[in-house]
Formats: C-alpha cells, structure tokens, sequence
C-alpha cells in the first residue's frame, strides 16, 4: 500500500489550498483516514479524520470552521480543503490510514496518530504572513 500527497505549496495568509492522498495498492473504502501535520520543533498533531463508513469526521479546534476533510472511494483518495489559512497552519503535512470498524475505535482516537498504520511521505504548506 502507498500514499502519496499532493497539492501542498506557498500561500498567503487568508489563501486555500486542497490537499490530496491517493492510495493504491489495495482499496481503503474499510479505513479511516486521516491528515497530521508537523512543524518545526512541535510535535505531529492530527488535523481531521474521517471514518471508514459513516461519514464521522475529526478536526482539531484550531483548524474547525475553515478545514473540510471529504474521501472519494472511487478514486481511493482523500483530500483536505484549507481555507482562511494562517501561518500557524505551516508545516508537513501527512496523510495516514487505519482498518476502521465503526463502533469499536472513535475517529476522534485514530486522529491521536498512534492507531493509524499507514502513512505518507509528506507534502509541505507554507502560509506567509
């Protein structure tokens, strides 16, 4: 299985971007996906996350109100809409997934990043003041 970014890059305060991780190798339409980000001496923090079936998302408080996760099984992709972007929002940003069974593990706890298995090389945001 792999996972590969995309659509990270240089912004400017209050811009958008659209990230996006394809998988291949097999289908994830039975995991939950995720995105992490990390900046330069802070630890990883899980960004949002969405469940395997049920459409439960995750998104941490500094990000709720202008981030929007969404997942096409079709295309075995997940993608994360960043608006109103801050430079606080800059970093390396992985995406990541998990086998999910609704009802046994909460995507608020695969959003922690320890449960999630896979993980993606990472692409990098830079938002400008």
């Amino acid at each position: 299985l792999q996972l590969v970014e995309s659509g990270g890059g240089l912004v400017q305060t209050g811009g958008s971007l659209r990230l996006s991780c394809a998988a291949s190798g097999f289908s994830l339409d039975y995991y939950a996906r995720g995105w992490f980000r990390q900046a330069p001496r802070k630890e990883r923090e899980g960004v949002s996350c969405i469940g395997s079936s049920d459409g439960s998302t995750y998104y941490a408080d500094s990000v709720k109100g202008r981030f929007t996760i969404s997942r096409d099984n079709a295309k075995n992709t997940v993608y994360l809409q960043m608006n109103s972007l801050k430079p606080d929002d800059s970093g390396i940003y992985y995406c990541a997934a998990a086998p999910h069974v609704q009802g046994l593990v909460t995507v608020t706890a695969l959003c922690q990043g320890d449960l999630m298995i896979y993980w993606g090389q990472g692409t990098q945001v830079n938002v400008s003041s």
